[in-house]
């Protein structure tokens, strides 16, 4: 327990970067509440000037959420904390619903944010809450080891913070923290709180593990579970940054959607990074959300170890030709044609931009009719060049690509922009590094700066 709210804050927060002001996500439950009073507190004392805005998000799935939002409000204002209330607005799934308001309110937290010209939103996620994640995705790794591509990989828990959308942090300050002591601090102020009926319904995974932990022999299971997280969350790390090296050293990009990688890429020493640092390239390429299963990844790169072959995995055909290296580019099934808009992220891996507002436009692939007129350059295959460009994105009206179209009207200027597609959503900051690698291969915009002191955009990382 801590003796005094400011050493809880100064323990909290000496590691983060507000001088640009921060959004506090606050639910009215007990952990958002005490976050948001801490950081006013740990602001008031050393950034007076930093903006604090808090944004409670009303999801609209129970009656009393707006009663809820307005509680929050009223707290605010009796601590001249300035307050947003956003509405997750629209029809609910009737199935994945956790998830769906999650995705929302990441969404709208973000957009308040950016609307607000702060780089960084601060959630109340504490230790209680990492103990959970790691025993419910140490649940799922044991019923299917060999079947989800995404296991192994989230023992290491919740990160510090993550990179939402590529543009906007969410930290998580309170990870270390447990729940008991901060409800503890707001009943000395006097401060109470909303109690969430979900958390204690047992027809949710969360809850049901959350009543358990609570039992004889939680203490010892939060302790294991914490543990854990900490050493996953070590090597995974560790594994990202021989990964970001190998795809430093040995990756080239010869043209848009064509990854080269060099034939002593697949031959080194350090097998385990390297068929990491593959898995995350044939992502990319693809524009797979998801990391490959490891153990077909294996597969394949064992059998780039011994020769030549053509191969398609994660939608990347993977050519490894005598000389020239190993080349990656998007196989040609399933490329999507789809209306035209302002802004879209196209086949998971072009985030595109119209000057105009389209209307009867399509964005689809470029077509080998089109990629004829590439001239290729070096002594990478013409047929390759071809093959990557044709699966590039275009502007089509009426069967034409307008580039090639007479006539006087002129086609919206589009500009593209690559994305690291397995971290474009969600790049937690453990995979900072090979994230940055992939980044700076592909010509991906490079990372906002972080919350935490002392990180530079995709070197060192001060807290993760």
């Amino acid at each position: 327990m801590f003796d005094t709210e400011t050493d809880l804050s100064d323990r909290l927060f000496q590691d983060f970067d507000f001088s640009h002001g921060a959004v506090a996500a606050v639910s009215g439950g007990s952990d958002s509440t005490a976050l948001l009073l801490l950081l006013k507190h740990h602001l008031d004392r050393t950034l007076p000037a930093a903006r604090l805005l808090a944004v409670t998000i009303d999801h609209g799935l129970r009656p009393s959420s707006a009663a809820e939002a307005q509680a929050v409000a009223r707290l605010c204002a009796e601590h001249g904390i300035a307050h947003r209330t956003l509405v997750w607005s629209g029809r609910k799934p009737s199935t994945g619903l956790p998830a769906a308001a999650r995705e929302a309110r990441y969404r709208l937290l973000a957009e308040a944010a950016e609307a607000a010209g702060i780089g960084a939103v601060v959630t109340g996620h504490t230790a209680d809450d990492q103990a959970e994640t790691v025993l419910m995705r140490q649940v799922r790794e044991e019923e299917a080891r060999d079947e989800d591509p995404r296991v192994g990989r989230g023992l290491a828990g919740m990160a510090p913070a993550t990179l939402y959308d590529w543009r906007v942090w969410i930290a998580r300050p309170l990870l270390a923290t447990r729940r008991a002591a901060l409800r503890e601090m707001l009943k000395r102020r006097g401060i109470g709180w909303t109690e969430d009926p979900t958390n204690v319904d047992r027809r949710f995974e969360r809850p049901r593990l959350r009543i358990s932990l609570a039992g004889r022999d939680g203490e010892a299971r939060f302790k294991e579970a914490i543990a854990k997280a900490g050493q996953a969350a070590a090597e995974r790390e560790n594994l990202g940054q021989r990964a970001a090296a190998l795809i430093g050293a040995f990756a080239s990009q010869p043209a848009p959607g064509l990854i080269r990688l060099d034939r002593d890429f697949a031959s080194g020493e350090d097998s385990e990074a390297a068929v990491y640092a593959f898995r995350i390239l044939l992502a990319t390429v693809g524009g797979v959300t998801f990391l490959v299963d490891e153990a077909r990844c294996r597969a394949l790169f064992e059998h780039l170890r011994s020769g030549t072959l053509c191969a398609t995995l994660s939608r990347t055909v993977v050519d490894a030709r005598r000389t020239g290296g190993i080349f990656l580019h998007r196989e040609a099934r399933n490329l999507p044609a789809v209306p035209a808009a302002e802004q879209a992220l196209w086949d998971g891996r072009r985030r595109i931009t119209l000057s105009d507002r389209p209307s009867g436009l399509v964005i689809a692939p470029a077509g080998l009719g089109a990629a004829k007129r590439f001239t290729p350059e070096g002594d990478v295959p013409a047929s390759l060049l071809r093959k990557a460009q044709a699966a590039e994105p275009a502007l089509w009206r009426g069967g034409e690509r307008l580039d090639l179209a007479g006539g006087d009207a002129a086609p919206p200027a589009m500009a593209i922009v690559p994305a690291v597609s397995p971290f474009t959503r969600f790049l937690p900051s453990f995979d900072l590094r090979p994230a940055a690698a992939v980044a700076a291969l592909i010509g991906a915009p490079p990372l906002p700066p972080s919350p935490f002191r002392g990180h530079d955009r995709g070197g060192a990382w001060a807290k993760a």
